[in-house]
Order: C-alpha cells, then structure tokens, then sequence
C-alpha cells in the first residue's frame, strides 16, 4: 500500500479512525473478502461523518483514484446481498 487516505482536518481522531476503518474495510473487500455486516457497519460510520452525498463521492474519488478501489462498487455489491455472508470483489 503505497497511499495516503484522504481525511480532513476537520475531522476529530476518533472520526479519522472510522474513516480509515471503512476504507480499509473496502480494501478487504477487494483482497480478501470481508464478512457483509461488518462492511455495512463501517459503512453507516463513514457516513454519520460524511452525511453529504456530494462530499461522499469527493473523498471517496480521491480515494479510488489513489488506490485504484472503488468503494461505490463494494457499497453497492454490499446492499444488493443482502442474504450474503461474505462480499469479495
């Protein structure tokens, strides 16, 4: 892993490690696999930090253009498996 995450000075320790958290759970995703319910909840913290869809999509662009995983296409794939245990991509 040869990036940096994108975070904001705003944000407090606390919200910058769930921010990691989530896209390190992305990153799983793509790797390894990571357990659905465990991607969703790293999910739902993401966004009591990031609520704006607009600011969203911003961090996480920087974030696939920097590491080249799409945190869209894990969300996305996470939410239409419902039944699913694991999500790989």
């Amino acid at each position: 892993m040869e990036y940096q995450y994108p975070i904001s000075y705003d944000w407090t320790t606390e919200e910058t490690v769930a921010v990691i958290h989530f896209f390190e759970s992305v990153e799983r995703a793509y790797e390894k696999g990571i357990d659905r319910q465990q991607l969703m909840d790293a999910y739902r913290e993401f966004k009591q930090i990031v609520p704006s869809k607009a600011e969203e999509k911003q961090i996480c662009k920087e974030f696939e253009e920097s590491s080249g995983y799409s945190t869209y296409r894990v969300v996305k794939k996470a939410k239409e498996a419902e039944n699913e245990d694991r999500i790989k991509i």
